[in-house]
């Protein structure tokens, strides 16, 4: 009698163990999540943070009003090309130990700029703080993937995630107009030192490191310059079309020099044996489709920051703080979703339904800002469009995430999570040259019929609405024709699937204790 009572003791006790460790290991990957969403943050706060603050920086370091772009263009071209090297860094050598280098360069980045006495120093710091960015942002969603494997954790990780992106957009423009009113542009670098040094103590602490897979040392660094000289010719092309035209001379000649090194990379890539980049990745069906719907759900929705904070500003007559306080209407969507509804609406529904239902929100606040008129007051019809906006960019991109990720490979995810953030950044940059076009197309052609400047200005940035949602409606109808994701029975399995092997290993650690 003595014996099964002692072993039932001890199964007892090794069962309060496993539970005790499994829970402290949960905690830590929700832990890390927060740490890798903190540098998501930070990254996210500096694209929109500089902009409300461009006229003081311009009077303070003396920009003439043609190289002040370089403030905003220098960190986008160094940020852009980057992604996919960065990404595959990760892979390669540790996701978390390229992070956290992300990480420290930022804030030191940050510090540089803040202290800048001149302009040309600023510019080259927005150079180091944009690569340091793409090395924080290519491996995040790699890291995610990894830590959260089961479809219903990794969807309410994501949904985290896509709060963070939206709503530290939101956040930069905030904050920005009160740091700048309130104290100085300055401020506007230095508010990332705190916030980029505890993600950075904290990520060493509790970030899981992957094993790199690189191999002797043979780093394919040929492959890596011609990705990387690619992607700085096609993004400072795209940045420049709204000065240089879409069939400029400089346009055109970028774009052939883009095309001709991408060239030379697939060649180098589909020969060698320790490819940068292997063209596998680009094979993924859901990883590229997904990409795709991505690129024109961004194309959207991503042109309410800039266009809609112009509208506001140059239409409304509002200030930067109000400007962003009117955007919190989505971050406050975008909170009510990744609280856990998004998640619950892809275990209920399937990721891919949950997806066509979450784009058609951005689609409907779009809809709804193009009707917007001078004088139409901010509740109803704009805190609609932006709550359509944060619900439906709140539903979407978690399912979508974990459809680009789902066929990925853990050895290759870092560099799926490249190319994902790759889109985002392409597709914004196009989005909003060939709206920002549109838009001031649209304005000179109403000025010349006799319009006032401010129904002018109007007119073109609803038309840009306008075409901003028929664009994410395309992706709409792609995840619909194209985009193959789990049934929700499918999900479901997986994840009971999951339990159950969790459940008799562990008993069969208890049979062995016993």
């Amino acid at each position: 009698m003595i014996i099964p009572v002692i072993v039932t003791i001890h199964v007892e006790a090794t069962t309060h163990t496993l539970a005790t460790n499994s829970a402290r290991s949960d905690r830590k990957r929700w832990i890390a999540l927060f740490v890798v969403c903190l540098g998501q943050l930070m990254v996210i706060v500096d694209t929109t943070i500089v902009n409300v603050a461009l006229p003081s920086i311009q009077s303070d370091l003396h920009f003439s009003q043609s190289s002040l772009t370089w403030v905003i263009d220098s960190y986008l071209i160094t940020f852009g090309s980057l992604l996919l090297l960065a990404g595959r860094l990760g892979d390669l050598f540790g996701r978390k130990r390229i992070f956290l280098l992300g990480v420290l360069s930022f804030v030191v980045a940050s510090m540089l700029c803040g202290l800048s006495p001149s302009g040309g120093v600023l510019v080259a710091a927005r150079l180091l703080q944009g690569a340091a960015a793409a090395l924080v942002s290519a491996v995040i969603i790699a890291i995610i993937a990894v830590e959260f494997p089961q479809p219903a954790e990794r969807a309410r990780a994501m949904s985290l995630y896509t709060f963070v992106i939206a709503g530290g957009a939101s956040l930069g423009l905030l904050l920005g107009g009160a740091l700048t009113e309130t104290i100085s542009w300055h401020w506007i670098f230095f508010v990332n030192l705190p916030i980029g040094l505890v993600a950075y103590v904290l990520g060493r602490r509790l970030i899981a490191e992957n094993e790199g897979i690189a191999r002797n040392g043979r780093i394919d660094w040929l492959g890596s310059v011609l990705i990387t000289g690619s992607s700085i010719a096609a993004i400072y092309a795209l940045i420049k079309i709204p000065e240089w035209g879409w069939t400029g001379e400089r346009t055109v000649a970028l774009a052939g020099v883009a095309a001709l090194l991408l060239a030379g990379f697939v060649a180098l890539e589909s020969r060698i044996a320790n490819p940068i980049m292997p063209l596998r990745v680009l094979g993924n069906r859901s990883l590229v489709t997904a990409n795709l719907v991505r690129g024109f759900l961004v194309t959207g929705a991503y042109s309410t920051f800039f266009l809609g904070a112009l509208y506001f500003q140059h239409v409304r007559g509002w200030s930067p703080i109000e400007i962003g306080l009117a955007f919190l209407a989505m971050s406050l969507a975008l909170a009510t979703m990744s609280a856990g509804l998004a998640a619950r609406l892809v275990e209920r529904f399937g990721p891919k339904p949950t997806l066509i239902a979450g784009i058609a929100g951005p689609v409907a606040g779009l809809l709804l800002f193009s009707q917007a008129g001078e004088s139409t007051p901010y509740f109803p019809m704009i805190f609609a469009a932006f709550a359509l906006l944060g619900f439906g960019f709140g539903a979407a991109n978690p399912p979508l995430m974990m459809i680009a990720m789902d066929d990925v490979p853990a050895e290759d995810a870092g560099l799926g999570s490249g190319t994902i953030q790759v889109s985002i950044q392409l597709s914004a940059a196009i989005g909003l040259a060939a709206l920002g076009t549109i838009a001031t197309n649209r304005t000179n052609s109403l000025a010349d019929a006799g319009q006032s400047a401010t129904q002018a200005l109007s007119g073109g940035y609803h038309l840009a609405f306008l075409i901003a949602a028929c664009a994410a409606a395309i992706g709409i109808a792609i995840a619909i024709f194209a985009l193959r994701s789990p049934a929700p029975a499918e999900v479901e399995a997986e994840i009971d699937e999951a339990a159950t092997v969790a459940v008799e290993g562990e008993a069969a650690e208890l049979r062995q204790a016993a």
